[in-house]
Parts: C-alpha cells; structure tokens; sequence
C-alpha cells in the first residue's frame, strides 16, 4: 500500500488518552501517548502513565488494563503539565474521537494544573470524523478498512494512537475530496464550529456565539446573559467543563467592557 505523507506546516500531534472515565469534567488521565510527525516526516513519541490521583473504577480497568497499583508510583498530570506544553508546542493535533472527548479532557487537565496552554492556537484533525462521514465505523475497523491490518493490544493508548496516524495516511490517499492540508482535515473532521472545547457554545452561520444546548439552544449567548442573568449563575456553579464556564465568562466581560 502506497503511504501518503502527510502535508504539514507545523508537526502534527497524533494523541490518544485513556483515562478514569467518560466525563470530561470529572474524570482524568491515566495514560498519554503521542506520535509527533514532523513536516519532513520525522517521527517521535512518547508514552506516560499518569496517577490521576482518583480510584480507576474496576470495569475501566477492564477496558484498558490499567490499575491503581500500575500508577501509584505514576507522575499527576500536575507534576507532567510543564514537560507535555515544551513537547505539545507549535504542534497541531490529530486523534480519534479527539474533539469531542480526548481534547476537551486535555484542557480540562491543564486547567486544573493551572498551566496557560492555549489550545484554541492549534488545529484539530479528527480521524473518526473523517471516518463517519466516509465510512461510519470505529477504530479497529477503520484500521481493518483503510491499512488492512488488524488493530492488537486496542485500547493501549500507544497502539490506537501509532493506528490513528496509519488510518489518516491512508484516508487521504484514498478519497480525492480530502486534502492533505491540515487546515481542510481540521474543517472537515469538526461536526460544529465550537467556541468551547465541549461544544456547549458554537457559532452559527453568522459567526455569532449561541448556545447548543438546554432551553436556549440556538439563542446567542449575549442576548441569553442580557435577558437571564441568572443563567450565567447556573452554569457556573453546575457540573460544566471549566474551559466552557472560561469562555462563556470572557463572553460575559466583552459584552460588560462594550
């Protein structure tokens, strides 16, 4: 199989992250690989086990095979922060299911390790989304479908990340409306355009901010806070995302300095 190489303009940072659970807010990181892929197709990774400083619950240990014992004498994503901003820097990001899960629970880390990462610098390629909207299947299939090779040790963030980066490779080499371009994959592999990580706030066709969820779903965020302040409270102090409640503030105080 011909193996397209990648058209980048800054590395690209294939990641993957297995963590305590499913909740971006509550949940943490046990396990961080990355693939960092140079633009002249350089090549290097790293893989950390991470204490998340949180029992891991038996039946995701079950899934990925790590426990509390196996990172007991692990780093916290606090004592890591520093290193992975040096490595991440400059680097857009690629992953599967990475907008919607891996990357708002990586903001939500460096939020809690009080490290100014900014994330919104950088691009976002998400394979699955590729995938779903050419072929709609997961991640051992993707890679059976696009590199016909089985995916073995799945659920080890090392392996899924190493067959993500094949399965983009191997997409764009496939399907001529995809562009090796990491601006078009990052278009293209997002469902909305989120101003926040967890897409809680997106922009419309007008560029606007609106909300995407609850009773003002689809109503822009500065009439909602203008007519409801009270709503602005709520969310605060409600089980969101902390990079969410960090836009919708900065939302907040650029309607109060208007």
């Amino acid at each position: 199989m011909y193996i397209v190489k990648l058209n980048l303009k800054n590395p690209l940072l294939f990641f993957d992250l297995e963590t305590t659970g499913m909740d971006v807010v509550n949940d943490r990181v046990v396990e961080l690989s990355y693939l960092k892929v140079y633009p002249d197709g350089r090549k290097e990774g790293r893989t950390y086990l991470v204490n998340p400083e949180i029992p891991i619950p038996a039946e995701v240990t079950l899934i990925h095979g790590i426990s509390d014992k196996d990172v007991e004498n692990s780093p916290t994503f606090r004592e890591l922060a520093k290193t992975l901003v040096k490595e991440f820097e400059g680097c857009d990001f690629a992953g599967y299911n990475s907008n919607k899960f891996d990357v708002p629970l990586l903001a939500e880390e460096f939020l809690r390790a009080n490290v100014d990462f900014d994330l919104k610098k950088r691009k976002f390629v998400d394979v699955m989304v590729i995938f779903q909207k050419m072929e709609q299947r997961n991640l051992a299939a993707a890679y059976r479908f696009y590199c016909n090779k089985e995916l073995e040790n799945a659920h080890s963030a090392e392996a899924d990340t190493n067959a993500t980066y094949e399965i983009l490779q191997a997409q764009i080499e496939r399907y001529d409306e995809i562009q090796n371009d990491i601006d078009e994959l990052s278009k293209f592999s997002s469902h909305n355009r989120n101003v926040d990580f967890a897409g809680r706030i997106i922009y419309n066709d007008q560029g606007v901010e609106i909300f995407n969820f609850g009773k003002y779903k689809g109503v822009p965020v500065e009439e909602v806070l203008e007519r409801d302040p009270g709503y602005y409270s709520w969310i605060m102090n409600a089980d969101f995302p902390r990079y969410t409640k960090n836009v919708l503030t900065s939302i907040k105080l650029r309607k109060f300095n208007m």
